[in-house]
């Protein structure tokens, strides 16, 4: 709460307290959130293994058809590198959500992703 940017954020902190929550009340939005806070605190390769462990179960949660899982999916696939994938997800995101200021943000992620996989 006190950080100014995401940097000076203590994420294994918060990683610790989404942990404790999965304890007392596990849900997949729980889970797809502990999986970004994984991410920060660890890197994008580790947040994407925490992802994909939920994603496994997906079709049987409540995160099955969730724009935001896929939305999350594709920043870690952009973050490592993984340029192709992270397009895919983010659009398969775009697609899953009605809302519209939500479309938006997904399309300049898109246009993102796209910038950074020309000038590799």
């Amino acid at each position: 709460m006190r950080a100014r940017i995401a940097e000076e954020t203590d994420w294994e902190r918060i990683v610790l307290l989404y942990d404790a929550l999965m304890q007392t009340t596990p849900s997949p939005i729980v889970a797809l959130n502990r999986a970004v806070a994984v991410g920060m605190a660890q890197g994008p390769a580790a947040g994407l293994d925490a992802l994909d462990a939920i994603a496994a179960h997906a079709a049987d949660s409540a995160l099955a058809g969730y724009h935001l899982l896929h939305s999350v999916r594709g920043d870690l696939l952009m973050k490592m590198g993984k340029f192709p994938e992270a397009r895919e997800e983010i659009q398969l995101a775009i697609a899953l959500t009605q809302n519209l200021r939500e479309q938006e943000l997904l399309t300049q992620r898109l246009k993102q992703i796209e910038k950074a996989a020309q000038s590799t």
